[in-house]
């Protein structure tokens, strides 16, 4: 058994944790100043960001951010998964499904007109469960750093 929540800030320790394990998992560095910005928009109500975690057993065992954000296609907002994470050790237990219809449900709620992601081509486990609960959009990311 798990439960999905918002983030508080007494959270932060447990939110850190899972975002280092994040990073590991697509080999990347966030900075530390950039993650603690990250932590303090996800917990400013004025922005457009917001952030969930699982809990089993009083641990956080799985994260979720997401972004909502206008479009030229579309009255409604687009909301953005924009992070997903499960700890390694309980991943196939249904958290991450969990964690997406949370975001879709938070999506509706705001009238929201479309939930999308990227994951990396690499990351199998994942894209087994995301073609079960979403379309492949058929669109290739392109991007330049700054």
């Amino acid at each position: 058994m798990f439960q999905i929540r918002p983030i508080t800030a007494a959270d932060h320790a447990a939110w850190d944790e899972l975002w280092q394990g994040y990073q590991r998992f697509y080999a990347a560095e966030i900075p530390g100043p950039t993650s603690e910005l990250t932590w303090q928009r996800l917990l400013d109500p004025a922005e457009p960001m917001h952030a969930a975690l699982a809990w089993q057993a009083g641990r956080a065992v799985g994260l979720v951010h997401w972004i909502f954000h206008r479009s030229c296609w579309t009255p409604g907002d687009y909301c953005y998964l924009q992070d997903l994470y499960v700890a390694e050790d309980v991943r196939g237990a249904g958290i991450g499904r969990a964690l997406i219809e949370h975001v879709y449900a938070q999506a509706t709620a705001a009238g929201a007109s479309r939930v999308h992601w990227l994951t990396q081509e690499t990351n199998y486990a994942g894209r087994m469960l995301y073609d079960r609960i979403a379309e492949r959009s058929g669109f290739i990311q392109y991007r330049r750093l700054l």
